[in-house]
């Protein structure tokens, strides 16, 4: 298992030489993220990482009923993107045939279950590429940040997450009632998990697939995203936070439920923690 780390992105992607990861308790001084054994020039990438210089990239992109917000969503999409899976949870507007108009050489898979994590999952599956992104349908996140994201999986980390609460990102969407939540989610998270994060629930992130099996996902929805963030911490994974901006859903409404959704997330939070897991088989079994 590796050491984890979380490293906070300024608004340039670049590694700045005065840039530290997020320190934990009891974390030396010096060089808090580097091991024992690290002595290159690049102490975040292991020995045994021999990726091509750029590994080829899936973006994986849920959708409910997104027709309207496909057009802007897939003019964006940068060309480092070389697969575009479009997950549909059986649209009954024209999602699917508006995102083929769009993009001729996306891919369309239907979803076998209800629930963003059952569509995020769906898409995971039939990703072929070297690195994961996935992101909304509803234009609230752009895919022009993309390039960021992989920038740090290409340097070395395994788990990159948009953060709208570190410098140079943002939000111009989000209410003062799910702003609160998300701050008591993320003080739990950070708690629990001994972390440093600055943002929770926020689903645009990036991974390395052959990291899929590691995160091990099966939450069926919107507490998705706490899983796979848990998860990477508890495989020790390296994070790093990129700033993103946050945009208000263009058309439609948002299938997002503030109080039962956040109830999920802290329910995975809790139930995901360190030693819960033994715990509860150890009174089964008792």
């Amino acid at each position: 298992m590796t050491t984890n780390q979380t490293h906070h992105a300024a608004t340039d992607p670049a590694p700045s030489p005065t840039a530290q990861p997020a320190r934990r308790a009891g974390d030396a001084p010096a060089h808090p993220m580097r091991r024992a054994g690290d002595t290159t020039a690049h102490p975040m990438r292991r020995r045994e990482d021999n990726l091509p210089p750029r590994g080829s990239v899936s973006l994986v992109v849920p959708a409910l009923n997104e027709a309207r917000n496909i057009p802007w969503v897939f003019e964006q999409i940068p060309d480092c993107v070389d697969e575009v899976i479009l997950v549909d949870g059986n649209s009954i507007d024209a999602t699917v045939p508006m995102a083929t108009h769009c993009l001729p050489t996306v891919r369309s898979v239907k979803q076998n279950g209800p629930g963003k994590g059952n569509a995020l999952r769906t898409g995971f599956l039939a990703a072929t590429g070297d690195y994961v992104v996935m992101m909304d349908a509803d234009g609230s996140m752009s895919p022009a940040e993309i390039p960021h994201f992989l920038h740090f999986l290409e340097n070395g980390y395994d788990f990159v997450k948009g953060s709208r609460f570190v410098a140079g990102g943002g939000s111009l969407d989000i209410t003062r009632f799910r702003q609160l939540g998300n701050h008591v989610l993320l003080a739990a998270v950070n708690r629990l998990y001994d972390a440093s994060l600055t943002d929770l629930c926020y689903g645009f992130c990036a991974f390395r697939r052959s990291f899929l099996d590691q995160l091990d996902l099966h939450a069926a929805g919107f507490e998705i995203e706490a899983e796979m963030i848990v998860h990477a911490l508890r495989s020790g994974l390296r994070i790093a936070e990129v700033p993103s901006l946050e945009l208000p859903r263009r058309s439609g409404r948002s299938n997002l439920h503030a109080i039962s959704d956040g109830r999920r997330v802290l329910r995975t939070l809790l139930s995901e923690r360190p030693g819960a897991r033994s715990a509860s088989t150890g009174r089964s079994t008792g």
